[in-house]
C-alpha cells in the first residue's frame, strides 16, 4: 500500500457482520488465519476462492507501518477483490494503534490485535504473547481505536494461560473495550504445536464470553471444523497450518486439489509473489500428493522460469482462460514425464534414475 493507493474498499464485508449472519444461518464462520510471510495477497485470493469467509494478512508491526513508507509497501498489498480482509497488527501502545487504524482502514475490513505470538523477539518488544499479561493495555488499544473509528471492526487474538481463570479475567476486561470478537488459540505461549490444542479450555471460555468467539488450533481436515464447533460451541473456526498445506480445506477437500494449484499459480503470477515464497507454497500444497524425491527436484529450481518449465514438463498446467482451467481435482501427469501414481502418491517411474 502507498499513499497513491488507487482505490478504497467498500465496507460491505464487515467481519462481525459475516459472523452474525452465519450465526443466524446456523453455520460456523470459516477463517484463514495469519501466517508470517505466507498470508500474502495471492494466497489470500486462493483460500477465499475455496470457501474462507474471512482471511488475515501476516502480522504487521504498527511502529514500522506508521513511520516508514518503505515498510508499508513491503508489508502490505491489496486490491478491490481482497475482501473480507483483516490486517493483523503487532502493537504495544495506543498512539501507534490509532494511527495504524487511521492509515489502513480504507484498505481493509478490520484489524486484529496479536496477543499470542510466542516469538521471543516479539515478546521482548511488548507485543504478541507479552500482551496476555497486559489486559488493561489491550482494553485501551481497542477502546482508543473504537472512539476514533466506532464502525471499524477490531478483533483480539489470544492464547490461553496456564490458569484458565486468568484467561477468563483477561477476556472480561477486554470485552468492555468494545471489541467485536475474540479468537482463542487453545495453547499457552509455551505449548509446543505438537501438543494437542486445549479445546476444553475454549469450550469453557465460550460460556463466559459475551462477544462471538473463533477457535484456533488443530484444524487440518474438513471434518475438524464440525468437530471443533460441536465440542466447543464457538461461532467459527480458524485454520492456519491446515490451509497452508491445503488452501481448499474449507471447500471439503482432504488434500489440495489440482484446481487450487492452478488458481494459486494464476494469482501469484498476476499479483506478484517472491519466488521462494511461491516455491514454498507449492511444496506445501503438494506435499501430501507427491513424493519427497519429486518435490525435491522442484525445490532445487533457482528461479520462476525454471519452476514453470518444470511444472509444464511434469503436469498439464492450464493457464487462465484455457478450457478446463481451475476445474480438475486429480493431478494431471503428463505423458513422458516419468511420473506415475502409486498408492495415491506421485513418484518417479524409474526410481533408480532419480534416487537422491
Amino acid at each position: 500500500m502507498t499513499k497513491h493507493q488507487p482505490f478504497v474498499k467498500e465496507k460491505i464485508n464487515k467481519p462481525i457482520d459475516i459472523i452474525r449472519r452465519n450465526i443466524e444461518l446456523g453455520k460456523p464462520t470459516l477463517v484463514a488465519g495469519p501466517m508470517v510471510r505466507y498470508s500474502k495477497l495471492p494466497f489470500r485470493a486462493t483460500v477465499r476462492r475455496f470457501g474462507a469467509d474471512i482471511v488475515y494478512s501476516p502480522m504487521i508491526l504498527a511502529r514500522e507501518f506508521v513511520r516508514n513508507e518503505t515498510a508499508r509497501v513491503a508489508d502490505f498489498s491489496t486490491n478491490d477483490e481482497d475482501t473480507c480482509l483483516i490486517v493483523q497488527v503487532g502493537v504495544n501502545n495506543t498512539t501507534d494503534m490509532v494511527r495504524m487504524v487511521e492509515m489502513i482502514n480504507p484498505y481493509c475490513d478490520g484489524i486484529g490485535i496479536n496477543c499470542g505470538c510466542p516469538i521471543k523477539d516479539q515478546v521482548r518488544e511488548g507485543i504478541g504473547a507479552a500482551l496476555m499479561s497486559e489486559p488493561h493495555l489491550v482494553h485501551d488499544l481497542v477502546k482508543a481505536s473504537k472512539e476514533r473509528f466506532p464502525d471499524f471492526c477490531i478483533e483480539v487474538k489470544i492464547r490461553i494461560h496456564d490458569d484458565i481463570k486468568q484467561t477468563e479475567e483477561f477476556i472480561k476486561i477486554v470485552e468492555k473495550s468494545g471489541v467485536d470478537f475474540i479468537t482463542i488459540h487453545g495453547r499457552t505461549k509455551d505449548t509446543r504445536s505438537s501438543i494437542p490444542a486445549n479445546f476444553e479450555a475454549i469450550k469453557y471460555l465460550k460460556t463466559i464470553t459475551t462477544v462471538p468467539v473463533i477457535a484456533n488450533g488443530d484444524c487440518f481436515k474438513p471434518d475438524d471444523v464440525d468437530k471443533i464447533v460441536k465440542y466447543t460451541g464457538v461461532d467459527g473456526v480458524m485454520a492456519v497450518r491446515g490451509v497452508l498445506t491445503n488452501p481448499a480445506l474449507f471447500a471439503g477437500y482432504e488434500v489440495t486439489p489440482w484446481k487450487a494449484v492452478e488458481w494459486f499459480w494464476y494469482y501469484a503470477v498476476n499479483y506478484g509473489l517472491h519466488f521462494r515464497l511461491l516455491q514454498h507454497h507449492l511444496s506445501e500444497m503438494l506435499d501430501k500428493s507427491i513424493s519427497n524425491k519429486v518435490l525435491r527436484e522442484m525445490n532445487f529450481k533457482k528461479n520462476l522460469v525454471d519452476v514453470i518449465e518444470w511444472f509444464d514438463e511434469m503436469f498439464d498446467l492450464k493457464r487462465f482462460g484455457e478450457e478446463g482451467f481451475g476445474e480438475r481435482v486429480e493431478i494431471p501427469i503428463k505423458p513422458g514425464s516419468g511420473l506415475i501414481f502409486s498408492n495415491g502418491i506421485i513418484l518417479w517411474e524409474d526410481s533408480e534414475k532419480h534416487k537422491s
